[in-house]
């Protein structure tokens, strides 16, 4: 069996290894780091949370052990999608780099850059970056990519569906053209394809599983739910996922709830504490220091359930997550295994749970055609009262027994006496009948005192009276 120590890395780096408590590389680590020591370009594919950024963080740091950067001008570039896993490589880089003299840089948003722009000033190994944040510092010349050496594209398939591979292509050419580049993702979609072909140099295909498939050790299940009425859809739905948590019990130690949009995110969490669940949302909206504050709870175990976008579906590594609750399906296939892959880490056994209504059974169909396996149907925890059939109309035997509004409102006969002083009690001044006693409406009958002028009507009423 190898171990970290046949790797050829760097006897300080293996020291920060072994004081992490960590011995044997996964097989993503095992057959991209040899590769990485060796300056080849590296494409890496692997299902989440197989160990894909100490794939890169180990050679880095072992590349990067000799030497000084410039001010301004970093020698290595890591770039993430999402500000969250950023700061997780970040973690990673001071855990395994503690007894080297390296120093790094977090691009991301929601931090001044006036901060930034201080620590770059100095001179930075590692530059660890967000797409955008990254052109905004070096759009204000403050920031000189052409000292780069080796340069990486983690989680290359979630920065597809979150539109940055424009922005990759830009800072491609922004570095040198004889960097080492070490390519990491779940999937391989063909416009990452293309840009591997465009990019890299003849580099090493890594692929330890078969693409987008789900970890064995996650056990997998989906809730065919149809609500009773459709005002009443996200109540219901919301009551089936308090009834799956219910029913895992103390097995749910904690649990990460996905939903689609960020507005739901909220209404979950809402919904969750309402009922007395430790629940938080995070997503994409949120202040960067609410957003980390959330996450430190949840990893810290002071949070029980964390509702999300998918923001924290790609890269997040919480090793003791138990759950992951889908309530939606996700829109695009590929996310559904991303996000299941936050449960079931190393080795640890897993559960997932998905809740499909009857408009998303398509998307669901997806997902299954991706993994290629059927995900075993749950029965619904709670049993939704079907909707109650409206009333029959009354019978017209009925209709006919109620007494015509006109009748109702029938008024006294036409030759009671009608002047100024008793045109209260008569029909109205303006009521007309025809021969048979009924109301003329105002439709295509125009009744003849309309005709007349207020002096002739005046005078019709007095020789009334």
């Amino acid at each position: 069996m190898t171990k970290f120590s046949d790797l050829n890395l760097n006897p300080k780096v293996l020291k920060a290894i072994s004081e992490a408590g960590y011995e044997t590389p996964t097989p993503i680590q095992e057959g991209a780091i040899p590769s990485a020591l060796e300056g080849r370009d590296v494409l890496g594919i692997a299902q989440t949370g197989t160990g894909k950024t100490a794939s890169f963080t180990l050679p880095m740091l072992s590349l990067l052990a000799r030497g000084r950067a410039r001010a301004r001008m970093p020698r290595s570039l890591v770039l993430c999608p999402t500000r969250e896993l950023a700061a997780q490589v970040a973690e990673n880089f001071d855990t395994y780099s503690k007894y080297l003299k390296l120093t790094k840089a977090l691009l991301i948003g929601g931090v001044s850059f006036k901060e930034q722009e201080a620590i770059i000033d100095k001179g930075v190994d590692v530059l660890i970056a967000t797409p955008g944040r990254l052109l905004d510092h070096f759009e204000r010349g403050k920031l000189i990519l052409s000292d780069v050496k080796v340069m990486v594209v983690d989680e290359a398939d979630r920065m597809l569906d979150m539109g940055f591979i424009p922005d990759i292509e830009r800072i491609f050419g922004l570095t040198p053209f004889t960097r080492q580049t070490l390519f990491f993702s779940a999937t391989m979609a063909p416009e990452i394809e293309r840009i591997t072909n465009t990019f890299l140099s003849n580099p090493e295909r890594v692929e330890v599983a078969r693409q987008a498939t789900a970890s064995e050790t996650i056990e997998q299940g989906v809730v065919m739910f149809k609500a009773s009425r459709k005002d009443r859809e996200g109540s219901e739905k919301r009551k089936v996922l308090r009834a799956l948590i219910d029913g895992e019990g103390d097995k749910c130690s904690n649990a990460i709830i996905f939903c689609n949009r960020k507005t739901d995110v909220d209404i979950c969490a809402k919904s969750l504490k309402k009922y007395g669940y430790d629940a938080a949302p995070i997503h994409g909206d949120l202040d960067q220091s609410q957003r980390t504050k959330t996450l430190e709870a949840f990893r810290g175990g002071e949070l029980r359930i964390l509702v999300a976008s998918d923001v924290a579906a790609r890269g997040l590594d919480v090793p003791s997550v138990s759950h992951v609750f889908n309530f939606d399906v996700p829109g695009h296939a590929e996310d559904y295994v991303h996000r299941i892959g936050r449960t079931g880490r190393a080795g640890r056994e897993g559960k997932a749970f998905t809740i499909c209504n009857p408009r998303d059974e398509k998307a669901f169909e997806a997902v299954e055609a991706l993994i290629q396996k059927e995900i075993p149907r749950v029965e619904n925890p709670v049993k939704i009262e079907p909707r109650k059939p409206r009333k029959p109309k009354a019978d017209a035997a009925k209709v006919e027994e109620k007494p015509a509004v006109v009748e109702a409102l029938d008024m006294p006969a036409q030759d009671e006496p009608r002047g100024r002083n008793n045109r209260g009690r008569g029909r109205g001044r303006y009521d007309r009948r025809d021969d048979n006693n009924r109301v003329v409406g105002m439709g295509d009958h125009l009744p003849s005192f309309i005709a007349l002028s207020f002096d002739e009507r005046r005078e019709a009423e007095n020789a009334a009276v």
